[in-house]
């Protein structure tokens, strides 16, 4: 399976231990959990972990978020990707679900559009999977408008811990390139 992928911009690579610094920037703040439910992370330790995790799924299940780096100048953005979930979620289990997440100071430049292309593209032809799901909390607009432009449809609205979340999913398309 690839190690990285490359956009026009963005490099696309698996979590390393030395994202530690800017994972903690992203996650350590609030406005970037205002729709996760989750509380921002108080230490870097939190972030070391995460990223443990992360590359445990990467032994486990061949596939988990991957950080997005600047090309130009090998900046930590944030991180996009495949993950496969296993527990129920909308009625669905063990599925792939595309997801991103960004330091605030590269939201509306384009990156989660860019390496969420990269990824449903590398999802179909790479992976073979028939289905890729999203969800979203049902406030947040800006997600929402990402996920319609990788080409998912809505699909329901549902409850997930207490939250009205948004359902999106897109099938595969054989040979058809997502740029």
């Amino acid at each position: 399976m690839k190690t990285f992928i490359e956009t026009k911009r963005l490099i696309l690579r698996e979590l390393q231990l030395t994202d530690e610094v800017g994972m903690f920037e992203l996650d350590s703040n609030p406005e970037v959990h205002r729709f996760l439910g989750n509380k921002p992370v108080k230490h870097i330790d939190e972030s070391r972990a995460y990223i443990e995790n992360i590359r445990q799924q990467y032994a486990d299940n061949g596939i988990g978020r991957w950080a997005v780096i600047l090309k130009d100048t090998d900046e930590f953005l944030g991180w996009s990707g495949i993950k496969l979930i296993k527990q129920t979620i909308n009625k669905h289990q063990n599925f792939y679900e595309i997801g991103y997440r960004f330091i605030q100071k590269h939201w509306g430049k384009g990156y989660a559009t860019e390496a969420g292309l990269a990824f449903v593209d590398f999802a179909f032809n790479e992976m073979k999977v028939e289905k890729l799901y999203a969800y979203a909390d049902a406030g947040n607009v800006n997600s929402r408008h990402i996920l319609e432009k990788l080409g998912m449809h809505y699909v329901n609205s549902f409850e997930y811990d207490g939250e009205e979340e948004v359902w999106y999913e897109i099938a595969m398309i054989p040979n058809r390139k997502f740029e």
